[in-house]
């Protein structure tokens, strides 16, 4: 993973040290409350239901376990609820929920949150995230947020070129960019280096694909305008090919563009997918004059050389390990023969978390967070700190923040995987359940975020508790299924197989229902956003509807066909009828004969 240089340490410490200098002169009420807002955002602190929260920036998925360390700190020493006032209930929500603390939770977007540090202690524990070299900036406000890539970066089997050194580079080039550091709204960059798109990357503001042309040239494919929220859009494609160097020239044209022209006058259409969809070509062509522009009239400045390239390749050290260089295959073949005598589950979980690697000796392997008990990619203190002891021990002290929320070990040998097993198991990280139905991505919803409409947290419970048989789980195969506590999407719902989105009808929560979304991999094809089935759902009715839509997919898939293909070739309307037909609390919803 990347290294940081000293200049890199003093970056973050200095910036560290300008927030407390912020926070104590707002505390002082020499700063007010509507000049400090955008400094705290800026540094990822929000004002929430009941507390703050903080957004620790994890650049492109990957954290150390010296990083991980410091985060189980913050959350044990600064993660507390007793701290805040919780005696309130808050917008529809009948009771104050049993919410969790002394926890970490893994986002969408490769970052980490915690939702109970009080503001008075914000400046100590930027302090400390900045002794691991982690951070808050720019993972709020409306600026270029985190560029989230594929968890499987540099390691995947299928990749054509590494994405992380051109996504470190423009983390370099966005950080405090003094141009962009207050756009109509916030701007997400991803980038994927595979075949196979894994960062979800037309769902983005600003999605790139690395690839080749007939020539054999790196380049990107660059993707303008994506986006979820109150009007899902896929990105369009305003370049097929871009040479890779000229990637944050391009970049600084379309940002410009936006900048110039996107909306400020509401802040539901100030997204930059609104600009596109309005402007169509014509946005293109803006981007396009203002490219000439940083080309002919700036003389490209910020042209990527192949020496900065390699400079910044070279911090991207591949661990030294003591690979037994025997056949993997042999090795692997071995391992899979002694699982089948001795335990199922450990078969099931060389399929579901274990993954290729490029180096035929090693493996990714995921480490599932979500399990009963807990809130999709919480992470408790203590299981932190065991992560980080799985990561040193197995996966030379690193690990991935992963889109679908869990965290993944880039570099373990492959005849270490019954151990790590093993370890995992008994930590209650090694559910064989990822890609699953389980396996769904949440926000933290009404329990905790102030935007929220509804709770997304006991949905994800009561689907957990109810397809916890893992015969059942794998006989039901690939679904991605995916909640989001209002229409800010941060559950991506919109890309789900099956979404669930938590929408306000007369101070009460109630559940819009979606088919058919997709984020792009070659499971979901091409990304599209889900169609909703009918009416909203009561939250007691929600896991009666999924069990009805899952067991039409059973009633009609033929065989080996996943859930979404059988959706696909069958059409919607029986998932619609079945869903519809377990309707109780609510008026039942009549269909065509």
């Amino acid at each position: 993973m990347y290294q940081y240089s000293e200049f890199d340490r003093q970056f973050l410490q200095r910036r560290a040290d300008q927030f407390r200098d912020q926070l104590q002169r707002w505390q002082a009420g020499t700063l007010s409350g509507d000049a400090f807002k955008p400094l705290r955002l800026q540094n990822g602190w929000y004002v929430q239901r009941f507390a703050p929260m903080l957004r620790v920036a994890v650049p492109y998925g990957e954290i150390n376990s010296a990083q991980l360390r410091v985060l189980a700190k913050v959350a044990r020493d600064f993660d507390h609820k007793e701290a805040h006032d919780t005696s309130k209930a808050n917008a529809g929500l009948s009771e104050v929920p049993t919410l969790p603390d002394r926890t970490a939770h893994f986002t969408t977007r490769q970052n980490v949150q915690f939702n109970w540090i009080p503001l008075d202690k914000a400046a100590d524990v930027m302090d400390l995230l900045a002794s691991a070299n982690l951070h808050g900036i720019q993972t709020s406000g409306n600026c270029i947020r985190n560029i989230t890539t594929d968890a499987l970066a540099g390691i995947a089997v299928d990749e054509v070129a590494d994405p992380r050194p051109f996504a470190e580079i423009m983390r370099q080039w966005s950080t405090l960019h003094p141009e962009f550091a207050f756009l109509p709204r916030k701007f997400k960059v991803a980038i994927t280096g595979a075949r196979e798109d894994r960062a979800a990357t037309p769902w983005h503001d600003v999605g790139l694909r690395l690839l080749r042309n007939v020539d054999g040239d790196l380049g990107f494919q660059v993707r303008v305008g994506g986006g979820m929220g109150r009007t899902p859009i896929i990105g369009t494609v305003v370049r097929e090919f871009l040479p890779w160097h000229q990637i944050l020239n391009y970049l600084e044209a379309v940002v410009r563009a936006y900048n110039r022209f996107g909306r400020r006058d509401n802040a539901y259409k100030a997204r930059i997918k609104i600009l596109v969809k309005a402007e169509g070509q014509a946005f293109v062509d803006q981007v396009e004059a203002e490219y000439r522009d940083i080309i002919e009239k700036d003389g490209a400045p910020h042209t990527i050389t192949q020496d900065e390239l390699n400079r910044v390749s070279a911090y991207f050290v591949t661990p030294l390990l003591n690979c037994d260089r025997k056949s993997a295959d042999a090795k692997i073949a071995h391992i899979l023969k002694a699982a089948a005598e001795d335990d199922v589950e450990f078969s099931r979980w060389l399929t579901r978390n274990v993954q290729p690697h490029q180096n035929g000796d090693l493996r990714a392997v995921t480490l599932s967070f979500k399990r009963i008990g807990q809130a999709p990619g919480d992470a408790t203190a203590e299981q932190l700190e065991r992560a980080a002891e799985l990561a040193d021990r197995f996966s030379a002290g690193e690990a991935r923040v992963t889109h679908e929320q869990n965290l993944l070990l880039p570099w373990v040998r492959c005849d270490q995987l019954p151990e790590l097993w093993r370890e995992a198991r008994r930590l209650g990280l090694a559910k064989p359940n990822i890609g699953l139905l389980t396996d769904m991505i949440s926000c933290p919803g009404g329990d905790f975020c102030d935007l929220a409409n509804a709770r997304s947290l006991p949905l994800a419970q009561a689907i957990l508790s109810r397809y916890k048989d893992l015969d059942e789980l794998h006989d039901l195969g690939e679904i991605d299924l995916h909640i989001s506590g209002c229409i800010n999407s941060c559950g991506h719902h919109h890309s789900g197989h099956i979404g669930i989105l938590g929408v306000d009808k007369d101070g009460q929560e109630w559940y819009q229902i979606t088919l058919g979304g997709s984020d792009g991999t070659r499971l979901s094809g091409e990304a599209q956003p889900g169609k909703v089935i009918g009416p909203s759902f009561a939250a007691s009715e929600v896991p009666e509807v999924i069990e009805a839509i899952l067991d039409t997919y059973r009633a009609q898939r033929q065989a080996g066909e996943t859930f979404v293909a059988t959706l696909r070739r069958v059409g919607a309307e029986p998932f619609k009828v079945a869903a519809n037909a377990v309707r109780t609390s609510t008026a039942r919803v009549s269909t065509p004969a």
